[in-house]
């Protein structure tokens, strides 16, 4: 592959240069501008200087030849520079920072509650993307790698960070309450990745960023990735970057050619069945909606209507989140609702069309919600839906994202409309909401309970014992099994009372309500 980089010093350092001391405040830090085109010729990860037990576990993974972002920006990296890098979503960002994170951990040990490099994201799905990323990359190594991030076990991550871990994965309000809780000492992580730090910045961030970065060694390597550079961001680099090489592989406007952009003019009264029309087509597709409120309401109405749908987004627990995202990614709910959490921590393989059922709040939201589509040279649709009193702002919105939109107006069944998003007609059938039970917990012993007494956990079963999936252990007055006998397993059908009465079996208590996404 021969890529043509636009970058400001793209040559590799054979040893990592001398780093001057940071001015946190001052305007000597300022990044190099671009200023060079360079040719480079790269064709394989071994031409990087991986060590091979990671071009293996990359083979083993299929893959096989690098990203634009990944040969103009890993040299660098691994010569121990500071790195800017402007690139979209989609673009392979995260092995661009991860190789060259994970080479020059390679060979070195953990110490208790001190992780030696960190990569800093702004939402939970992001972390774990990342995470399902680099772990196996790690672990050829020999690396421990682990997240930490809000809506999951506190306790848990302090465990980890206490045996020690190579790479975290954080949130920045997540990582920072490790810190004052005393879990986590940022004083010897060398190695920093800030990826989407545009987000960050949005998302109100950056004082915690900027309190987490001064924790850090002055002299650590840092490594920022971003759509963009404006604003707060170019403040965070002109404060924390020690003269950092830029590369910029990704213009900040639209630019992907396998992508089409369409708007979809329609009637307040007919807005619905269009959206449902198109949640019926054939394929995966992401529903963009403004609050969490709504995107309960829509992923409601489609399932009602007969589509496979699922809702994601920040009130719900990680947990839920994370069910929702693998039935989504294994194709059991095709059809995806989500708040903006989605736009830029989704990294989902064909998902053929995005749909922003309420128009992005800006052209930079509409380029990351427009990226989970057309990733990786595959092709995707972008439609938004407008009614009259959007054209306006959607008109404005996609000049500045440097998009140009087929503008059509469309009503429930029009043949334009199945040409363009591929809807058809739902079924109609309600789709049942998919239910989870919580694990049962462990039970007391049983009492009084006839003969051969195993039988205790009978579930929604005949009897004995545990009576009811959802409002815990109710002894029950009658049934073929025992009560409760004994702790530890718990049998599944009872399979061991002969004697009659079935008696008071006393469990502990059980699930008390199930999960559903």
């Amino acid at each position: 592959m021969t890529v043509t980089l636009d970058s400001s010093n793209s040559s590799s350092h054979s040893a990592r240069p001398s780093r001057k001391p940071v001015n946190r405040g001052g305007s000597d830090n300022q990044p190099n501008s671009d200023s060079a085109v360079e040719s480079v010729a790269v064709k394989t990860f071994a031409e990087l200087g991986l060590p091979e037990p990671l071009l293996a576990a990359l083979r083993e993974a299929g893959i096989t030849s690098p990203f634009p972002i990944q040969i103009a920006t890993i040299p660098d990296a691994l010569a121990g520079r500071d790195v800017l890098g402007r690139a979209q979503t989609g673009s392979g960002k995260t092995l661009a920072f991860g190789l060259a994170m994970l080479t020059r951990l390679n060979g070195g040990r953990a110490k208790a509650r001190k992780p030696r490099a960190l990569v800093l994201v702004p939402t939970r799905e992001l972390a774990m993307q990342v995470a399902d990323s680099l772990t196996p990359l790690a672990k050829s190594l020999g690396l421990w790698c682990r997240v930490a991030v809000g809506g999951m076990a506190f306790n848990r991550q302090a465990d980890a960070l206490a045996r020690g871990v190579d790479l975290l994965i954080a949130t920045p309000g997540r990582l920072s309450d490790h810190v004052r809780q005393g879990t986590c000492d940022l004083s010897e992580t060398d190695f920093i990745a800030l990826d989407e730090a545009d987000q960050m910045a949005d998302m109100g961030f950056m004082p915690q960023v900027r309190e987490i970065l001064d924790l850090t060694p002055r002299t650590g390597q840092r490594l920022l990735f971003s759509a963009t550079l404006d604003g707060d961001v170019d403040r965070l680099v002109r404060a924390y970057l020690t003269d950092p090489v830029r590369h910029s592989v990704a213009p900040v406007t639209a630019s992907v050619t396998t992508m089409d952009h369409h708007v979809l003019q329609v009637t307040h009264q007919e807005k619905q069945d269009v959206i449902t029309e198109i949640g019926a087509r054939d394929g995966r597709t992401i529903m963009f909606v403004r609050t969490k409120h709504h995107v309960d309401r829509l992923a409601e109405r489609l399932r009602e209507n007969g589509v496979q749908a699922a809702a994601l987004h920040g009130g719900k627990t990680q947990g839920q989140r994370n069910r929702v995202l693998a039935d989504f990614k294994e194709g059991n709910t095709p059809v995806l609702v989500a708040t903006d959490v989605a736009a830029r921590g989704i990294h989902v393989d064909d998902i053929s069309l995005v749909l922003h059922v309420d128009p992005a709040a800006d052209h930079k939201d509409y380029l990351h919600r427009a990226g989970r589509t057309a990733r990786a040279g595959a092709s995707g649709t972008v439609v938004t839906i407008v009614t009259n009193d959007q054209r306006r702002l959607v008109r404005r919105m996609t000049d500045r994202a440097g998009v140009r939109a087929e503008s059509t107006n469309v009503r429930p069944g029009d043949a334009e409309l199945a040409r363009i998003t591929g809807a058809q007609q739902p079924s109609g059938q309600p789709v049942p909401e998919l239910r989870r039970e919580a694990p049962p917990r462990r039970g007391g012993r049983g009492f009084g309970g006839g003969q051969g007494g195993s039988g205790g956990y009978q579930g929604n079963r005949e009897g004995g014992g545990y009576q009811g999936s959802r409002e815990g252990g109710r002894p029950s007055g009658s049934g073929s099994g025992g009560g409760y006998a004994g702790r530890g397993r718990t049998p599944r059908f009872g399979n061991g009372g002969s004697g009659a009465g079935g008696g008071n079996g006393r469990p502990s208590r059980g699930p008390r309500r199930s999960f559903d996404n």
